[in-house]
């Protein structure tokens, strides 16, 4: 067993490889990346690390994944900017921080809801960050006793956790997941050697290629969203005079429990397949709102409305890592283009990593830390600077974003085809947000579906055939029962309005 001179040690040698010069930079340079991105609407962090990915493949692992982790939480801070100065979320899981956040700045408090909302981001993520020092070793002991079955099982329910969890509606998100797993079908069986859904194309033998995927769905398909918004109205938001950063007594008041609050939901909910950061912050506020002496008073400037889901959103994207460094498994679509980036530098996301790999599991938690230290640093001073920046013209930014995609995109392999897969995918995207499906079920099943044939075929290779294995073993056995549960959950009546009533803030 870990005792806690093992996760001590594990932490100075985390702090060894967090402030190499190196890894200090790309860490500095993604929280600024992710900032920008947060603050700009029309990019969210997925679509940005998506694009970002190639270039990130000439860095080391840990460096890599260190840049790709700053970018993600440093957008959640950065999307608080432009909500509560200008009402403008610049990133989805900050839309809830807009109605009182802007609220406070309507009374002449935005510079005041700025400091809780990036105080209350720092505190979040800096418990994020204990919470997967001290875990993460307890539960990859644990994972350690998985087998083929439970792998299999575990899967299956982050499937269909993600599903119960995503915005919308629940038949949009299942036929999402079944065509992100007939994606990962394509290219050659690795038992049988037979092509799958090839369609006589060569490219395609090894399955479809990762980045164009992403990349379409996520980075050209945003951007083709945002440029049909704003192409008829580009008028430059008028910029609130900011007030002095310090909140009064009754502020502090309100704010410090609401976000101790956000942070214990935000700790969970980013555990859970498809919670993460948009799901902890709407949560966060409803359950701050019911709670609340005074409800009526959200929405109109109410601190406790800006503490709690910017708490949440901050320490569900930290807890987000723990399932993906322990488990293997991604909880959300970020943690899925994490896993692809592991993946393809031969790093495979789950248990080993922390016995195999330690300067790169420490490393990354312990530059979790610093970078939430950086994005203290970097927001609240540097705020007149990320507002000023919304007066750049989408019709001016866009081109270079695409081009930058492309250019990626086609270094990797210096294939044109993986462009015109990035075109295809990127016009799927662009279709899908019209039919109001979310993509990030499909790239979750894309992930997960190889793996999972994978261990359900050694499974029945275990129990020779027999499916009963799935219920013989009784970790696998609990799983299963969890898995019924869920399934009972979705038809639910209580379950359905506590979900609507959780997104319709």
């Amino acid at each position: 067993m870990l005792d806690h001179t093992t996760i001590l040690d594990g932490i100075a040698l985390g702090l060894s490889v967090a402030v190499h010069p190196t890894n200090l930079l790309f860490a500095f340079l993604g929280c600024l990346i992710g900032t920008l991105v947060g603050v700009l609407p029309g990019l969210g962090p997925t679509a940005t690390i998506a694009i970002l990915l190639p270039i990130t493949y000439t860095l080391s692992p840990v460096t890599g994944l260190i840049t790709l982790a700053g970018i993600y939480y440093g957008a959640q801070y950065g999307g608080s900017t432009t909500s509560i100065l200008l009402r403008l979320p610049g990133e989805a899981s900050s839309v809830i921080t807009a109605l009182d956040g802007y609220g406070m700045t309507r009374k002449g408090r935005g510079g005041a809801a700025l400091t809780i909302a990036a105080v209350g981001s720092f505190f979040a993520g800096t418990v994020g960050t204990l919470f997967i020092a001290v875990f993460a070793p307890v539960l990859s002991v644990v994972v350690l006793k998985f087998g083929a079955p439970e792998y299999f099982m575990l899967m299956v329910i982050g499937l269909v956790a993600s599903v119960i969890l995503a915005q919308g509606s629940v038949l949009r998100a299942l036929a999402m997941i079944m065509i992100g797993l007939l994606l990962g079908m394509v290219g050659t069986d690795m038992n049988s050697g037979q092509y799958r859904y090839t369609f006589g194309s060569y490219e395609l033998l090894q399955g479809i290629p990762f980045l164009p995927l992403v990349v379409g769905l996520f980075g050209i398909a945003d951007i083709l969203v945002a440029v049909e918004r704003y192409v008829r109205d580009e008028t430059v938001p008028t910029i609130s005079r900011i007030s002095s950063l310090w909140p009064n007594s009754e502020e502090v008041r309100k704010a410090v429990p609401a976000s101790l609050r956000g942070t214990v939901i935000g700790l969970f909910l980013g555990l859970l397949p498809g919670g993460g950061a948009l799901m902890s912050s709407f949560v966060a506020y409803s359950v701050e709102k019911r709670f609340s002496k005074m409800p009526e008073g959200f929405g109109d400037g109410d601190p406790a409305g800006v503490a709690a889901p910017e708490s949440a959103n901050n320490a569900g994207s930290q807890t987000a890592f723990l399932p993906l460094l322990t488990l293997g498994l991604p909880s959300n679509a970020v943690m899925a283009l994490m896993t692809g980036a592991m993946l393809i530098q031969g790093i495979v996301p789950g248990p080993q990593i922390m016995t195999k790999q330690p300067d790169l599991f420490w490393g990354l938690i312990a530059s979790m830390w610093i970078g939430n230290l950086m994005l203290l640093v970097i927001n609240l001073p540097l705020v007149g600077l990320w507002v000023q920046l919304l007066k750049i013209r989408y019709r001016m930014l866009f081109p270079v974003i695409i081009v930058v995609s492309l250019i990626g995109i086609y270094g990797v392999n210096f294939s044109t085809f993986d462009i015109f897969l990035t075109a295809l995918f990127g016009l799927f995207g662009y279709l899908m947000h019209k039919w109001r499906c979310e993509p990030a079920p499909l790239i979750l099943a894309f992930v997960l579906g190889p793996m999972m044939e994978q261990y359900f075929r050694r499974a029945l290779l275990i129990g020779r055939g027999d499916l009963g294995i799935f219920i013989d073993r009784p970790i696998s056995l609990a799983m299963l029962v969890i898995l019924i549960g869920l399934f009972i959950s979705l038809a639910a009546p209580h379950f359905r309005s506590f979900r609507r009533e959780a997104f319709s803030e």
